[in-house]
């Protein structure tokens, strides 16, 4: 048996016992690889020996295919709520967050809301919270409605011992885990990095590169670079590129430096670093606004000020 797709006149047969598909005998699709149909369980548990090869490849391509064609997009979660652009990377330099909304605001927002007077959040208009247990029964009540920023924030707040809160990797572990169920791609970023380093979950560099796919899959640009990083230690610097190159075209300044670095070596081409600056560069063109600028301006004003003699 071999594993093409059997066609006859435009009807399929099954790949193992060559039954037509018709009317009274519906085909089914190999899952893993759609190379082949089926008629029943029991003709594909029969063909699996002679399908089992092609299925594997096959399955890698097309993961691959979703992999390198998924995700050149930032997710929401990067996008400013008020202005609507893209804040710049790393994002918790350029923006505040906000836990009576959950909202990332970009720091031209802030500072245009408070010229205008307004110092609550510059969303939701929410009174900033003074103290810690006030602002953790709110985000509490988030997560029990099953907001998976606020399950990313309170894991985060459990990792790195904030708001009063002990240090529990268990517990973040267990809140990241809920919010990637729902499908956050910064959840599965934080736990392929425990993964790959066995924090608070047992080593598994498998399991680590798989939440990093998800992660990039849905735009996530630091798991993006992760899987470059991966595939230049294990050797694979054309994977590599084309992770970095992605990367690259997001806004990712490391990314951009990988690929320079890479071409400098002599594995990137010329061509490879042209491209990924350009669309770094284009990337970076689209974050620019008069109030990010202003915002930008203001920051360096005052920290002049602090060291002024």
């Amino acid at each position: 048996m071999n594993c093409v797709p059997v066609k006859g006149d435009g009807i399929e047969a099954c790949a193992n016992c060559g039954k037509l598909g018709g009317d009274t005998v519906k085909l089914k699709d190999c899952k893993a690889c759609r190379l082949v149909k089926y008629c029943g369980v029991d003709c594909q548990r029969a063909h699996r020996k002679h399908h089992k090869k092609a299925c594997k490849q096959r399955a890698a391509e097309l993961e691959d295919e979703r992999l390198y064609s998924q995700g050149h997009e930032r997710p929401e979660g990067d996008f400013c709520p008020i202005c609507t652009l893209p804040i710049p990377l790393p994002t918790s330099k350029h923006s505040d967050f906000w836990v009576c909304c959950m909202k990332r605001v970009c720091h031209g927002c802030v500072v245009a809301a408070q010229q205008r007077g307004m110092f609550d959040c510059p969303f939701c208009r929410t009174p900033m919270q003074e103290d810690n247990e006030s602002s953790l029964a709110m985000v509490q009540k988030r997560v029990d409605a099953k907001d998976p920023v606020a399950m990313l924030f309170l894991g985060d707040k459990y990792y790195f011992e904030n708001l009063g809160l002990e240090k529990d990797v268990q517990r973040a572990i267990e809140l990241w885990t809920e919010a990637a169920k729902l499908g956050l791609s910064y959840a599965h970023h934080k736990l392929g990095n425990c993964y790959f380093d066995g924090e608070g979950v047992a080593e598994d560099h498998a399991k680590a590169v798989q939440h990093w796919k998800k992660a990039a899959m849905l735009g996530n640009i630091d798991s993006r670079n992760s899987l470059g990083v991966y595939e230049v230690e294990n050797g694979n610097y054309g994977r590599a590129v084309r992770h970095y190159l992605i990367a690259a075209k997001m806004g990712e300044s490391v990314s951009l430096n990988n690929i320079r670095e890479m071409f400098v070596g002599g594995i990137a081409t010329k061509e490879h670093y042209a491209e990924a600056l350009k669309g770094y560069w284009d990337s970076v063109e689209e974050m620019k606004s008069q109030e990010r600028d202003e915002a930008k301006a203001l920051v360096s004003r005052v920290r002049h000020n602090d060291h002024a003699i």
